[in-house]
């Protein structure tokens, strides 16, 4: 599909407003997404490891706050910084992390190619499942400068999502995975109300390609935490 055909800003909104529930579920994460709890538990304990000492968080597309509350079992006392395009997720995330070890709480509802963030500020930034609906190469790097800004030095990226193959064969192979993995999970009906509305709205990228991105913009490490079939996580440091 034609990137100008894709789901709208508002029309991804709508669809997240009216799905709270589905995101808030710190056990099984999103049942949409392979290894949904493995990934949530590794990158949140890649991310302690890392930065015992982090101060701030800043979770990005925070949904119901999964990620955010899974941090805060392992670095307590963080201020807490979440931005979602659906005002219904941020109010879900502040109040469950509300009643967690967080300190400060910020919530920003927009896109994250428009909020501004303050430089030198995170030592921490998570982004899970929402890079995808980032459009074009412009995008993609307009978005990592903003994230690398934001960071204090030594401060880790964090990212897990639905990924694409460069070579085609192995593209076709992980979606044909993928496919088999929903059908499994629920049926064929389900598969294909998944595959639909990932190619109305969203646009992933390799993670090769977002790899190379961090490093342009000047992440000084990438390091790659899981593949598997369609889903990809990895980490930066700044």
């Amino acid at each position: 599909m034609n990137p100008s055909e894709k789901s709208t800003v508002e029309e991804i909104r709508a669809r997240f407003d009216s799905d709270v529930d589905r995101f808030s579920n710190l056990e099984t994460g999103q049942s949409a997404t392979m290894d949904a709890p493995l990934v949530l538990d590794l990158i949140t304990q890649v991310a302690a490891t890392h930065r015992a000492d982090a101060k701030h968080v800043l979770d990005i597309g925070c949904g119901a706050g999964n990620y955010t509350l899974k941090l805060l079992q392992r670095i307590p006392g963080m201020n807490c910084t979440l931005v979602d395009l659906s005002q219904p997720m941020l109010d879900r995330a502040r109040q469950r992390v509300s009643e967690s070890s967080s300190r400060e709480i910020t919530t920003i509802q927009g896109d994250i190619r428009e909020v501004d963030l303050p430089g030198d500020t995170y030592d921490v930034v998570m982004a899970a499942a929402v890079l995808h609906h980032l459009r074009d190469d412009a995008d993609w790097k307009q978005v990592f400068q903003k994230i690398h800004q934001a960071m204090r030095p030594g401060g880790i990226f964090l990212v897990s999502d639905l990924v694409t193959s460069d070579l085609p064969a192995a593209d076709q192979v992980q979606w044909q995975r993928y496919g088999e993995y929903l059908n499994d999970f629920r049926d064929d009906a389900y598969r294909q109300t998944v595959f639909d509305y990932i190619e109305k709205e969203d646009t992933p990228r390799s993670v090769l390609y977002q790899v190379d991105v961090c490093r342009a913009v000047g992440f000084r490490q990438v390091e790659v935490l899981h593949l598997n079939a369609c889903f990809g996580a990895y980490c930066a440091v700044k």
